[in-house]
């Protein structure tokens, strides 16, 4: 079952699977992508009319180049190492859901941060997966420039391809700081997304139901 997931290695921000591992990307010297990063954000710092030289600056380049190592991580990230095998044979063919998962990501469009909350739901076939595994695939996407209408698809592809249940529906909601900060400067605007598989995208009242579930 397995075997289906290593597609996913190749994901990159513009959703789909181009053949190549994370790992293939991974072989970028590190310490050449950090100088690179550090010398990026120094022309930003006098583009905008800074000086990267001041006191209070000196250590930025440096400081943004590690957050980005952090916070772009699910570009590296295993998805094979990730679920481990975590799978667990079941009887039990009701849904399964994961509400309140908290993530942080980062706009491809303005490279500025939306967060919020991803709500999971599947039905098993014949296996559940290991209740951790559901938010570490969640934060394998999110670490990653994006659109949160992908990432609420490729979260509900990689959890059917990996479990292959009767239906899986996946939705979040994000605040994103492009338009609360600039643009419309909207304070407290939501957007939600969702994607419905298998009986999920049949069954209307299975939808009602799981809809019902992140209303309570």
């Amino acid at each position: 079952m397995l075997n289906g997931i290593k597609e996913f290695n190749g994901y990159h921000a513009n959703g789909h699977a181009n053949g190549k591992t994370a790992h293939v990307e991974a072989q970028i010297d590190k310490t050449e992508a950090k100088e690179a990063i550090e010398t990026a954000v120094r022309a930003i710092l006098t583009n905008v009319g800074e000086n990267p030289d001041r006191e209070g600056l000196l250590g930025t380049p440096d400081r943004i180049a590690r957050m980005y190592d952090e916070i772009l991580a699910g570009y590296a990230t295993d998805p094979i190492k990730l679920v481990n095998n975590a799978l667990f044979d079941v009887d039990y063919d009701d849904p399964v859901i994961v509400k309140e998962i908290e993530y942080f990501s980062m706009c491809e469009h303005h490279m500025l941060p939306f967060f919020g909350r991803a709500h999971i739901a599947y039905i098993p076939s014949d296996k559940v997966i290991g209740l951790s595994k559901i938010p570490r695939i969640v934060e394998m996407f999110a670490r990653r420039l994006q659109v949160q209408e992908r990432m609420t698809r490729q979260i509900a592809e990689m959890i059917d391809e990996v479990l292959q249940p009767q239906g899986v529906a996946v939705v979040l909601e994000g605040s994103h700081m492009c338009s609360m900060m600039r643009g419309v400067k909207k304070e407290h605007p939501k957007m939600m997304t969702s994607t419905m598989l298998g009986k999920y995208k049949e069954d209307r009242e299975l939808r009602r139901e799981f809809m019902d579930q992140l209303r309570k």
